[in-house]
């Protein structure tokens, strides 16, 4: 079974960056996909970005298109969200995931899921 841990939370004042990490410990990495999610308090799960594990192919929620940008590192089986322009309202407990099925922008299809990291953005 695939373990993820993720890391780069904080604390970070609105407009500021922070780099998000998930190091996936299967190897080789066979899932078809890796996502980001975050949960705020009182509020769903919700779907942040995702990218396809072998070709890099990526989607974002309309929320953080354009200020948020995820990649993966095959070799180190690493995935990045590079948060830009962060607001309060991004501020949520961040959960990377691995996906196996083609509804790879769907929460419901990921079966595993890090521990979360908690990012805050203060005013």
């Amino acid at each position: 079974q695939v373990q993820l841990v993720e890391s780069g939370g904080g604390l970070v004042q609105a407009g500021g960056s922070l780099r998000l990490s998930c190091a996936a410990s299967a190897r080789p990495f066979s899932g078809y996909a890796m996502g980001w999610f975050r949960q705020a308090p009182e509020k769903e799960r919700e779907f942040v970005a995702a990218i396809k594990w072998s070709v890099g192919s990526t989607a974002y929620a309309d929320s953080v298109k354009g200020r948020f940008t995820i990649s993966r590192d095959n070799a180190k089986r690493t995935m990045y969200l590079q948060m830009n322009s962060l607001k309060p309202e991004d501020t949520a407990v961040y959960y990377c995931a691995v996906t196996y099925l083609f509804t790879w922008t769907q929460l419901d299809a990921y079966n595993y899921w890090g521990q979360g990291t908690q990012v805050t953005v203060s005013s």
